[in-house]
């Protein structure tokens, strides 16, 4: 797949190892990547590693093309992803790689990691996604504080202000990633998908609204024979044997 490579764990856990330097033809095949474990019905939980070079995401200011910095968007494709995604994050996370990082539903990353969206010291802002999910995970004002004075966190600070999950050191970042995507895909992929879908559309919704949606997801799956082995496993006091239906 070029410079984006995707294969899998057992578990029903895809991975998607990026390469050190994000390009215009990384970009072309992560979207290709996202689309293949989305339509993969095997695939219930996905793993992003970012094993990148630090200031990967940053981009030369003389050689951003605006009108085409639609082809090297790509945060949406991984936001997209129905099922669970956790990003490890072995380097740095800065401009684009941090943008990408959010796209994910957890972050693991390393205790030397740097966080920080800085594309204002060069005239720019955030174009990838960063300045509508950055504030929805670490608040507001936070959020305007670090885009604005293009701040960057060490990982004790992005652990505190819940910008990643966990913090360990870099050489046990991926195999920890790995670790709760294969727990995550264990309960169950059906489940899953519904609890990632009402968090996530539920925080743009009242709360009458997403308690509705809460209340029809619950609802369409007690249809699935996945929940019936799930109360029959319960019952019988067995491990679940869970096939995604």
């Amino acid at each position: 797949m070029g410079d984006v490579n995707i294969g899998t764990t057992e578990g029903h856990v895809a991975v998607i190892t990026l390469p050190e330097v994000m390009t215009g033809g990384s970009a072309f095949d992560l979207r290709d990547a996202c689309l293949q474990v989305r339509q993969d019905d095997e695939t219930w939980a996905v793993v992003l590693l970012m094993c990148v070079a630090s200031n990967a995401g940053r981009k030369d200011v003389r050689d951003i093309d605006v009108s085409g910095l639609e082809q090297e968007r790509v945060a949406d494709s991984i936001a997209a992803i129905e099922k669970p995604v956790v990003a490890a994050v072995s380097g740095d996370a800065t401009d684009q790689v941090l943008e990408l990082a959010l796209a994910c539903d957890l972050r693991i990353a390393s205790d030397a990691s740097r966080f920080g969206l800085t594309q204002i010291r060069d005239g720019l802002i955030p174009w990838d996604g960063g300045t509508q999910r950055l504030p929805r995970l670490v608040g507001r004002s936070l959020a305007t504080e670090m885009i604005l004075t293009a701040r960057v966190l060490d990982a004790r600070e992005a652990l505190e202000i819940g910008l990643v999950n966990e913090t360990l050191p870099s050489e046990m970042v991926n195999a920890r990633a790995r670790e709760i995507a294969q727990l995550i895909a264990g309960h169950g992929p059906i489940a899953a998908r519904y609890l990632k879908e009402a968090i996530l559309k539920g925080a743009d919704l009242t709360l009458e609204q997403g308690l509705r949606l809460e209340a029809d997801l619950n609802f369409l799956l007690q249809t699935t024979t996945d929940r019936a082995e799930g109360i029959g496993s319960f019952l019988e006091r067995r491990r679940p044997e869970y096939r995604g239906e």
